[in-house]
């Protein structure tokens, strides 16, 4: 049995919203330090880790600070993991660091330093999954090759059908069949920045802006998304906050203490009138993070690791 596939826009209308987006882009894009007519690929694959899971905004302020400390890619494959950790601070999510270090030393070792062109290339690269590959040989080396992060993957399927939640969103599968039938032959980089803006600034998850919206007269949800809030999945906490607040607050203190601390230290500096309990959680924190690759253990200190 076959699924029939969502019917695509006609030639002529598929033409139109080419012009309508790269005239809107031209004169509306937004800047960032990975942007350029002549981008560095080094800099752009660096910016794609970090915006995986990080507010574009952030990234702009602190990439730069990132790449003053680490200029070239031949000095992050060489970085430890103490001076990696520190340099990602306020970045989120830790273990993206480490991937990218690897990810460094892997393009050194097996490309001579330099970042592969092909997405086919890149995926061979440890960390460095579809998405990211995509985008860095659009992005880096403005390859014909399509992209879908989450805002693309919004803007697609409200664009090409009408969808009633904030929620609703095709398929990857049906996803990859538009993103390739709507992208524009020479214009990749420019087409992908431009829907990414358009998601960011009008397309949003929750309260699309679809008064202001540039696609708002031909897009097929146009004033009509109704908003629902996903279920958040349960984590572990203590004290009501969730383990991954505690594990950043833990590794905030080892980067302002070259010579490690305790588990206790870490229970009464992060919270008054710490108790036992305090001090095993901090503990239980602690190991996961030596585990993690993060941190180590020198008798009952904790420091970040030094290698």
């Amino acid at each position: 049995m076959t699924t029939a596939h969502i019917p695509l826009p006609s030639p002529r209308r598929i033409l139109a919203l080419q012009e309508l987006v790269l005239a809107w882009y031209r004169t509306e894009q937004r800047e960032f330090p990975w942007r350029a007519v002549h981008p560095d690929p080094y800099v752009v694959l660096v910016s794609e880790v970090m915006l995986q899971q990080t507010q574009t905004s952030r990234v702009a302020v602190l990439l730069p600070l990132f790449l003053e400390q680490f200029p070239t890619i031949h000095a992050l494959a060489g970085a430890s993991t103490a001076a990696i950790i520190k340099a990602w601070k306020g970045l989120g999510y830790n273990s993206r660091a480490l991937r990218l270090r690897e990810c460094a030393r892997a393009i050194v070792e097996r490309f001579g330093g330099l970042v592969p062109g092909t997405a086919e290339e890149l995926m061979t690269l440890p960390g460095i999954g579809p998405y990211t590959s995509h985008a860095v040989a659009v992005f880096a080396y403005h390859a014909d090759v399509t992209v879908l992060d989450v805002n693309l993957r919004r803007v697609y399927s409200r664009y090409v059908t009408p969808q009633d939640t904030s929620a609703d969103i095709l398929s990857d599968k049906e996803l990859l069949r538009i993103a390739t039938a709507l992208q524009p032959k020479g214009h990749a980089s420019a087409w992908n920045q431009a829907l990414m803006d358009i998601g960011s600034q009008f397309c949003k998850a929750s309260t699309p802006r679809c008064a202001t919206c540039v696609l708002a007269d031909s897009c097929a949800s146009a004033h009509r998304i109704v908003t629902v809030r996903k279920p958040r999945r349960s984590e572990p906490s203590h004290r009501d906050t969730p383990r991954r607040i505690w594990r950043g607050k833990v590794l905030d203190l080892l980067r302002e203490c070259a010579t490690g601390t305790t588990a206790h230290t870490m229970a009464t500096t992060l919270i008054p009138a710490a108790d036992a309990d305090d001090t095993a959680w901090m503990e239980r924190v602690a190991q996961d993070l030596v585990r993690d690759g993060f941190a180590q253990r020198d008798g009952g200190r904790y420091r970040l690791r030094s290698e």
